[in-house]
Order: C-alpha cells, then sequence, then structure tokens
C-alpha cells in the first residue's frame, strides 16, 4: 500500500538533516508538521518548500488531518508516549529509534499496533544502505558459503548527546546492533569488556548468533572519534567481505587452485564504489547511509 500523504512530527537535528530530505526523496508529501509550537513547524515547511499545514500540538493535527500514517522524530524520551497515542488512533506508524527505552515499553508499542491493526517501523537505516545489502545478497545467495564470523567498528563522538554507555548503546550503537541481527539473526550469547569513563565510552562486544555465527563489535564514543569509523568484516567459507565506511564493498573470492597461491595471480577482488560527482549533492549521503531507502520502504509497505 503506497502512503504518499504522510504528516510528520518533531521538526530537530535529526528530521532536518536526514529525514525530510531524504522523505522528499522518496516522494513522500508531507501533508503536515507538528512541532512544540506551530511558528517553528511553519518555518520548518517554509524551508520545505512544502504546503503542509503547521500544528503546536500534534494531537491537534491528527484529529484533524486525514492521514494514516505518521513519522515520528522526536526527542527520544518523548517518542514511546507519542508513537503509542498515533497508534491508539490507528495510524500506522514510523518512529526514529530507540522505540522505547526498555522491553516493557516496546512490548507495549507492539501490543497496541496489533489491537488497533497498525504498523510500526523503527528507523534502523543501515538495513536500507546500499554497502549492506550488497552484504545482505552475498549471505542469503551462499555464493561463498556459510558465514563464520563477522568483525564491525563503530567509533563516533557521541559524547554531545550520549552521557553514558546506556544512552550510547540506545541512542547510537543500537543501529550496528540491529545491523549484526538483520544479516547474521537472532543473538544467544553476548559477553561485553569496558574501558569506559561517564561519556566516553569504550565496549568490545563477543556474541554468538543463533545460526552459529560468531562475532564482536568494537564501539567507541569519544571526543577522539570526531571523525567517525564503520567498518564491517564478514568470513564466508570460500572468501570474505569487507565494507569501509559504507561507500565501498570489497568481495575476496578464496584461492581454489593447487599449488603456491603467491607463485601467480590467482587472487581475485571484486570492488564495488558509489560514484562521487559534483552532481551527488547532499542526497549521495541520504541514499548510501540508507534514509531514503527506509523512508521510502515506510511509504510502500
Amino acid at each position: 500500500m503506497k502512503r504518499n500523504n504522510i504528516a510528520f512530527i518533531g521538526a530537530g537535528f535529526q528530521a532536518t538533516t536526514n529525514i525530510f530530505p531524504a522523505a522528499i526523496e522518496a516522494a513522500i508529501n508531507i501533508t503536515s508538521l507538528a512541532t512544540r509550537n506551530s511558528d517553528s513547524a511553519q518555518a520548518a515547511l517554509t524551508r520545505l518548500g512544502s504546503n503542509g499545514k503547521a500544528y503546536g500540538d500534534y494531537k491537534l493535527m491528527l484529529q484533524q488531518e486525514a492521514v494514516d500514517s505518521v513519522v515520528i522524530v522526536a526527542q527520544p524520551k518523548d517518542q514511546y508516549e507519542i508513537a503509542l497515542g498515533c497508534l491508539e488512533l490507528g495510524k500506522n506508524v514510523f518512529v526514529e529509534k530507540p522505540l522505547g527505552w526498555n522491553a516493557a515499553q516496546a512490548a507495549l508499542i507492539n501490543e497496541a499496533a496489533i489491537a488497533n491493526n497498525a504498523k510500526v517501523m523503527v528507523g534502523f537505516m543501515k538495513r536500507f544502505a546500499p554497502s549492506y545489502l550488497k552484504v545482505k545478497e552475498l549471505i542469503d545467495t551462499k555464493e561463498f558459503g556459510e558465514v563464520r564470523s563477522f568483525y564491525l567498528n563503530f567509533c563516533v563522538d557521541g559524547t554531545p548527546f550520549c552521557p553514558d554507555e546506556e544512552a550510547f548503546v540506545k541512542l547510537a550503537a543500537i543501529h550496528v546492533l540491529d545491523l549484526a541481527i538483520y544479516l547474521f539473526g537472532d543473538i544467544d550469547d553476548v559477553a561485553v569488556m569496558n574501558n569506559s569513563i561517564g561519556a566516553s565510552v569504550n565496549l568490545v562486544v563477543a556474541v554468538k548468533a543463533k545460526s552459529g555465527v560468531v562475532g564482536s563489535f568494537n564501539l567507541s564514543s569519544m571526543s577522539a572519534w570526531s571523525r567517525e569509523s564503520e567498518n564491517l568484516t564478514v568470513t564466508f567459507d570460500d572468501g570474505f567481505v569487507q565494507v569501509e565506511e559504507i561507500n565501498k564493498v570489497i568481495i575476496h573470492r578464496s584461492n581454489k587452485q593447487i599449488g603456491k597461491s603467491f607463485a601467480s595471480f590467482t587472487e581475485s577482488d571484486e570492488i564495488h564504489i558509489a560514484s562521487m560527482t559534483p552532481m551527488s549533492g547532499s542526497v549521495r549521503d541520504l541514499y548510501l547511509r540508507g534514509f531514503v531507502g527506509e523512508l521510502a520502504h515506510f511509504k510502500n509497505m
């Protein structure tokens, strides 16, 4: 079912930097926008060139606007209550992570969605990043046999909005944790080591999936990582795949020939990269990081 007319709640940094422009790329019509006051909502709509209606109260917006779907990009502490209210009105919901601050809240959201025959999608955009979709394709086709292990490095400066380990995991690292579940299946065993002090977070997490795949995460949130870094390596039976900083995928096919591998040109790498041109503007980033893909999926789900 296509949903081209969608109401939005929230116009903060994440909404204005990523979600609004990605929604426009996904051909979504922003019919209305609610923030804490109607003036700021109108200012956001004006910047977007939208003819949508501005509201200072999302509840009033949902009463007056004939929409069946809502995109929520509010403060993390507010999103659970807003999402629950939208579901109780029978609205389909796209909500930025975290869906709730704990498992109990997430369970209540699920119950409300089922009770009101509504759909809920959480903004895990990495599932829609082209580089990770390529990895998923190789896993599903079993071109290189089964996955055996993975290593995922995720280092950012989350100190301005993540005061401790819990906040960093729930507001930032949650993306790569979800990515691992998407690629390798549900996780059975977890072991954690840390060297964190307040907002300076450093975690090493070892996991084993139900499928038998083992892996490790290097998760860091420190001012040292103002230049963000994200890399994934996946080892298969007959090769490996590496994703470098989201925008480059290296596929290595293992040498099957008998004899010394170094004696001739028997190794091969296949490299996938996105085109970089002056015409790409800022939307290249929105596609490669998965923001356009996730909103297009919500529109069509």
